[in-house]
């Protein structure tokens, strides 16, 4: 497959800021409790912003940070299992924020939950060989904490809300390696729809905490396994590893069952918590934005999470 190069990167954070401190008078919890078992110290909490608010302004500081025309875009894919409305999309509320109504561009969203972003890469990798003059927008935009029980520990803690950007272009001497997968299963965890006819309020998302543990530590490694063997490629010749930001303990685990350092998989926990599918793109950003990424450099990027869903991407920076 003729491959991508990403071309900029944007992020964006609601203002609230929740903390683990903040949780204790919510639930019967402790710093030190969710630390030791998350890694995660704060997360934001959307209060007034909306997945497509923060979807958009991660894309104009993408476009930025690329140095092109909003008017060079021609596809937007938004990754998102928490869209502010059935219809329209996610991606054309982005391309109206954007002032595209009147660029011919195409415009949809995709729900693989947390592995969304990089299902989203492959499908524009695909998509931009038909038309390689113009540049794409895959943006992961969640604001989960609308789906949480914050009367529930197992969940409360963990979830955060955000949106991260990149700007890609089709590029013929490059490859973007894929993996995707999947295995219908809505009982480990899901997020239902409300009755609207029954006028009942949205059931709140439920997981099954320690098969999603089981499910991510056996699926990382094979998500990265698969990339490195279809590139004929070694993990020593892998610069970063981006992973879905789910759980501290699940990326150690992943790693020692890969034989390799924790700090090859790098993450943002700490700073955000679990963003569903705006964690890797957030985290891409705040490495291109700390200078730790060198054009050339391999990374692999994998995504695990709700349907079930699963994949990787391996590309060059």
């Amino acid at each position: 497959m003729n491959g991508i190069t990403i071309c900029g990167t944007g992020s964006a954070l609601p203002e609230n800021c929740l903390n683990n401190n903040d949780l204790t008078v919510m639930v019967d919890t402790s710093d030190e409790w969710i630390t030791s078992r998350t890694g995660i110290k704060n997360r934001h909490i959307a209060k007034n912003e909306t997945t497509a608010e923060l979807a958009a302004l991660a894309a104009q500081r993408a476009i930025e940070n690329s140095k092109i025309n909003n008017n060079e875009i021609g596809l937007i894919i938004v990754a998102t299992f928490t869209p502010d409305y059935f219809t329209p999309s996610t991606a054309c509320l982005v391309q109206s924020k954007l002032g595209l109504n009147d660029v011919p561009l195409a415009a949809f969203d995709i729900n693989a939950a947390c592995s969304g972003f990089v299902y989203a890469l492959t499908v524009a990798g695909s998509m931009m060989m038909q038309n390689p003059d113009k540049y794409a927008l895959v943006i992961g935009s969640e604001i989960v904490s609308k789906t949480i029980d914050y009367n529930d520990r197992s969940t409360c803690i963990l979830f955060g809300d955000g949106a991260g950007a990149v700007v890609l272009k089709h590029k013929d001497n490059a490859r973007l390696i894929s993996y995707l997968d999947s295995s219908g299963n809505k009982d480990i965890l899901n997020a239902p729809i409300c009755d609207r006819r029954s006028g009942t309020v949205s059931p709140p998302l439920k997981m099954n905490g320690s098969e999603v543990y089981q499910f991510a530590v056996e699926t990382i490694p094979k998500c990265i396994t698969n990339v490195l063997e279809q590139a004929k490629c070694t993990l020593e010749q892998v610069r970063f590893i981006i992973c879905h930001q789910a759980n501290s303990r699940i990326l150690a685990s992943a790693a020692q069952r890969l034989g390799i350092k924790p700090d090859l998989f790098v993450t943002n926990l700490e700073r955000v918590g679990n963003t569903s599918a705006a964690s890797i793109p957030l985290l891409l950003d705040e490495m291109n934005r700390d200078g730790l990424l060198v054009r050339g450099d391999k990374i692999i990027m994998a995504g695990f999470g709700g349907g079930l869903t699963w994949g990787s991407v391996l590309l060059e920076w």
